[in-house]
């Protein structure tokens, strides 16, 4: 029998504990039928102000994100998206792909989507090959984003990394601080901007 609300789909979204994003974004823009339920991973300390700071933020995300996807298949959603982009690029494309395979094992064989393989699949369908990047990260991070790019096939032309100092700090760049920096990404050398960073 079909859920009463979710009767078309429901996702299981997995999200940082400090993401005040995604949630919000999902719920305003879901159709009828479509319903997003959310596990949220713990995270302790939440710098990410040099490139040590981040990696240590990504060394939590595996035990928390058990937890959360273990949680959240509890209500039995169809599928499970992942609202955090910063792992699922790091280690290229093998990295991605072995993350989603983590993820589905985890969800007990579900249907995974990550950032990086959406993206990667939302350019090819456009037929986009070179790519400016804007990204809320530290330098690190911006070289495993690139990396992932550059195996998937595309040209990464022009990169802008904001240097957010914490993973909450990310939601309070304003669109009135993107737009001259999305003008300085574009130009007649790009196929596509690219914003990585889901609480950006």
């Amino acid at each position: 029998m079909p859920d009463v609300l979710g009767y078309r789909i429901k996702f299981g979204v997995i999200v940082p504990a400090t993401n005040a994003v995604v949630e919000a974004d999902y719920n305003r823009m879901a159709p009828p039928g479509v319903t997003f339920h959310t596990g949220r991973m713990y995270i302790a300390q939440p710098a990410l102000d040099s490139d040590a700071a981040f990696e240590a933020l990504l060394r939590e995300i595996p035990a928390s994100r058990a937890i959360a996807v273990r949680d959240v298949v509890t209500c039995k959603p169809d599928y499970i998206v992942m609202g955090m982009s910063a792992e699922t690029f790091w280690g290229g494309a093998a990295g991605n792909a072995r993350f989603i395979e983590d993820v589905r094992a985890q969800s007990g064989g579900l249907g995974v989507s990550t950032g990086a393989s959406a993206c990667r699949a939302g350019l090819e369908r456009l037929g986009c090959k070179r790519l400016a990047v804007l990204s809320p990260y530290q330098a690190i991070a911006d070289k495993n984003v690139t990396r992932f790019f550059e195996e998937a096939g595309f040209t990464v032309v022009r990169f802008k990394g904001l240097r957010c100092p914490t993973a909450t700090a990310i939601a309070d760049v304003t669109e009135r601080d993107l737009v001259p920096i999305l003008r300085e990404l574009n130009g007649n050398d790009v196929d596509a901007i690219v914003q990585v960073g889901t609480n950006l």
